[in-house]
Parts: structure tokens; C-alpha cells; sequence
């Protein structure tokens, strides 16, 4: 039985603390999975306002993510060490304006269903759910929590 806790250790630096770029990564991984899956149903389930709803959402959501971590990481890269960042709040309030226009102009032309794309628009929520019990199972073979 030790030898199984033991082969589990190897999967993360010593220390036992993992590279957050690969946790980002992961989500990233596991919200385009959740779009692909969320998609391929609704075309096989759902009239195509629905499905274009879903993918619509999926990728606005797969762009929000994206440029979320790269406007954080491009502000904190830009910090002096030991200095507060700067953070400019235009950046994040536009992002938030691109999304509604995009959203807005696909409703507004009658190619989505709104419940749908804000549906789509969830994949996060999944994809943190997944890597929240990887983490989980993750504590609980290394015994990380004592």
C-alpha cells in the first residue's frame, strides 16, 4: 500500500507544490472539452439557435478566460518587485463591453437563443469543478491534508 502513496508523490515537484500555469492550464483544457461536449449534444439535441447559443457562449467564454489571465499576468510582469501593481480598470471593463456587444449583435440578428449563450457562457464552472476534485483526490492519496 505504500508504494501506491509513494508512485502518487511523483507527479509534482518536490515539495509537493504544483506549477500553477499547469492548473491554468487544465481549466483551459477542461472548458474547451465542456464546449465540444455542451455542442455536440445540443446538435443533437436542440434546434440550431440553441446549439449556435452554446457555441457562441463557449468561445466568448474560452476568450474571456484567455484574456483575463494574460491582462492579470501582464499587469503583475509589469510591477516592480516589492511595489503595488497598477492595475487600470479600463481593461477589464472593456473586456466585459466586447462581450455584451458580441452577445447583443448575435441576439439582435436572431442567431442565438440568449439562455443558451449565457448557458455557454458557464463552461468555466464544470472545468473548476473537475480540477476542485482532481485537487481533492490529489490531497487525499498524498495525505496532504495532515
Amino acid at each position: 500500500m505504500r508504494e501506491i502513496v509513494d508512485s502518487a508523490r511523483g507527479h509534482a515537484p518536490e515539495g509537493g507544490e504544483e506549477d500553477p500555469s499547469a492548473m491554468e492550464r487544465r481549466i483551459f483544457r477542461g472548458m474547451c472539452v465542456t464546449v465540444v461536449l455542451a455542442v455536440a449534444s445540443s446538435a443533437l439535441l436542440a434546434p440550431w439557435r440553441v446549439t449556435t447559443g452554446v457555441l457562441l457562449g463557449g468561445l466568448l467564454s474560452l476568450f474571456n478566460h484567455h484574456w483575463l489571465r494574460t491582462s492579470v499576468a501582464a499587469v503583475f510582469d509589469a510591477a516592480p518587485d516589492g511595489a503595488r501593481p497598477k492595475l487600470g480598470a479600463a481593461r477589464y471593463v472593456l473586456r466585459y463591453f466586447v462581450l455584451a456587444a458580441a452577445v447583443a449583435a448575435a441576439y439582435w440578428l436572431d442567431l442565438v437563443s440568449l439562455t443558451a449563450t449565457l448557458a455557454g457562457m458557464c463552461t468555466f464552472v464544470p472545468a473548476s469543478l473537475v480540477e476542485g476534485f482532481r485537487q481533492l483526490y490529489f490531497a487525499i492519496i498524498r495525505r496532504e491534508e495532515t
